[in-house]
């Protein structure tokens, strides 16, 4: 089917969207999960039980198998409760046809389904007529669920290891598996051929002879050589990949991959080429495991969606990249942090949001995961982290251990954000006799991490006033760059209307074109990294350099090439471009040529 609207809300944090798909799901827009966190899940659904007077029954964290059973009763509850939203919507009278009205408002301008509404309602409404044709056209939004493969966390009963199946990220598949949604679990963070292969076990992910999945799966990924490895792995087990969401490697909030310089205009233009050699080159291997299965094969070949996001903000860029790149769709992600009608944010979280600058939104090393993570200046969990630094007692308490993935000092891992690992970590440091200036420099390295497990779900239980005793106040918030053009807080249709063109949300005239904004956030990390390798460059880093220098060369080209050829979009901003990716050509040739001179002298 057709999505309803040409943009999708992906998963923000690990609570930001955590009920997004009860508040958006009736007007057909698509969300996101994060089933990182089963505790607040829990809370959650305790919470919404007793609002909508449904029966409750806690699952203890004493029972077997109770992340994926918590896990599976939060998504049936949404799931029954944004079904109850969408017919109560669509059964309309004349009483009863505000929600039904802005669904119809929210559709983009040339829907053909908002062309035939407004036929259908240009005399008098009969709601007999109505309700039969709102019932055959109108569809919910899909409640998606996503697991970063990698936060797969071992666990343990009384010290005594449990079987792989017990892990964090497969119980929570295992948790969507047995859930009545019909709907895609978004992988994210790389591959993890464990997890891959338990997915095979799940009936609900194979097409039958239609064509037709319960589950789905979209994979997300930074590069097209990363789809087709892993589509053909999945493959290899009897698993289609349903979409591939395309996320450009820094222009996006959460963590950040950076892709060794590919640019997303290169990238989307790849997938736009060889689209047909990836569904051919991977179905064959589908179809063949498939009959090695005696599974259905079904009768016409399956296709996939092709969807992009990372720093889109206008409405001109929304619809370029739909039309030139043949996409299905676009994410807009950081601007739905200031809906409170969509996301659940705290008050001061959404305070600090709005009144964000460039300088106030920084690539950090804050995150356990050790990778670079988007983040928000002085927000509250890292003020709260201070307090503890200056207090001699840096580190989390790690409540909730679900990054606890080191084993540097301990068999069952710990996380490198916690108290326990930074005292080890202190203590084998200072054995080390370093000079003053370099023990301060691996000092600040240990303490940076923060604990972004807990506090990227926080601001939801803040949002909702429910008890935070274990987790405490402070809140992570993980917004990518664009946030900075936004400052005010938004309604849905609000928000919607500025991506369809019809109103505008961003205040400020000096946003640059998101594919610019995105070769500047890769030049200021290209530089650093080079800053990084200066003292003492190895064969490796000057590998590493230069090849990261050679593609964004290469996507700088791709880009002169594009922009001058356009011949209708982005008129008025063509020359500030085309003069910026001069400027851009011109920094990556010194740049190129110090990695050069690093070398010969080295």
């Amino acid at each position: 089917m057709k999505k309803t609207h040409s943009f999708h809300i992906p998963v923000m944090g690990i609570g930001f969207t955590i009920d997004t798909p009860l508040k958006v799901a009736q007007y057909g827009m698509d969300s996101v999960i994060s089933l990182v966190d089963d505790i607040l899940l829990e809370k959650l659904r305790k919470m919404y039980s007793e609002k909508f007077e449904v029966p409750y029954h806690e699952i203890s964290d004493k029972i077997e198998d109770f992340r994926a059973k918590r896990i599976t009763s939060y998504l049936n509850l949404i799931s029954d409760l944004a079904s109850k939203k969408f017919e109560d919507l669509k059964n309309v009278s004349a009483e009863k046809s505000e929600e039904l009205f802005n669904y119809i408002s929210m559709l983009p301008d040339g829907s053909k389904i908002k062309s035939e509404f407004e036929k259908l309602t240009a005399t008098d409404l009969d709601f007999s007529k109505l309700k039969n044709w709102v019932s055959s056209n109108l569809s919910m939004g899909a409640i998606d669920v996503n697991i970063m493969t990698k936060v797969d966390k071992d666990n343990y009963i009384k010290n005594e290891k449990l079987p792989v199946e017990f892990n964090d990220a497969h119980a929570a598949l295992r948790g969507f598996a047995n859930s009545k949604l019909n709907s895609s679990v978004v992988l994210s963070a790389g591959m993890n051929p464990r997890l891959y292969a338990y997915m095979s076990q799940f009936e609900d992910f194979f097409p039958d002879e239609n064509g037709l999945f319960k589950k789905r799966i979209i994979l997300k990924v930074s590069d097209y050589r990363s789809a087709l490895i892993q589509g053909k792995f999945l493959a290899k087990k009897g698993l289609w990949v349903s979409e591939y969401r395309i996320e450009s490697g820094l222009n996006c909030g959460g963590h950040a991959f950076a892709t060794e310089g590919h640019l997303l205009g290169p990238v989307l233009a790849e997938f736009k080429e060889n689209r047909e050699t990836l569904q051919q080159s991977i179905y064959s291997v589908l179809t063949q495991e498939l009959s090695n299965q005696n599974k259905p094969i079904p009768t016409e070949d399956l296709t996939f969606e092709i969807t992009a996001q990372g720093g889109v903000g206008t409405f001109e860029e929304h619809e370029f990249l739909m039309d030139h790149y043949n996409l299905d769709s676009i994410g807009w992600g950081s601007p739905f942090l200031l809906v409170p009608e969509v996301t659940a944010v705290d008050k001061k979280t959404l305070d600090m949001l709005a009144k964000a600058q460039e300088k106030d939104l920084y690539l950090s090393d804050v995150s356990p995961l050790g990778v670079p993570f988007n983040n928000l200046r002085n927000n509250t969990k890292d003020a709260e982290k201070d307090v503890l630094i200056n207090k001699g007692r840096p580190g989390s308490s790690c409540p909730k251990k679900f990054v606890a993935l080191n084993k540097e000092f301990k068999e069952t891992g710990v996380c490198t954000a916690s108290r326990e690992y930074q005292h080890f970590k202190i203590k084998a440091l200072k054995a080390q006799d370093l000079s003053p200036e370099e023990y301060q420099k691996q000092y600040k390295k240990i303490i940076v991490k923060s604990c972004t497990c807990v506090g990227l779900g926080t601001s939801a239980l803040l949002a909702y006033n429910l008890d935070t005793k274990v987790e405490g106040e402070g809140v992570s918030i993980c917004p990518g760059p664009n946030m900075a053009y936004y400052s005010k807080v938004m309604s849905l249709k609000n928000i919607t209307d500025h991506i369809y063109g019809r109103d505008n949300m961003v205040s400020r005239t000096d946003r640059p074109n998101l594919f610019i904004k995105e070769l500047q956030i890769y030049i200021d990390f290209l530089k650093n990294k080079l800053e990084e390798a200066r003292d003492s460059m190895n064969k490796k880093e000057e590998k590493y350099l230069l090849n990261f220098t050679k593609n964004m060369k290469m996507g700088v080209a791709y880009y002169q090439s594009l922009f001058n050829n356009l011949k209708s979009e982005f008129k008025d901003i063509k020359d500030t471009v085309l003069s910026e990716l001069f400027a851009s050509e011109l920094t990556l040739n010194e740049i190129q040529l110090e990695v050069q001179n690093l070398t010969v002298k080295a």
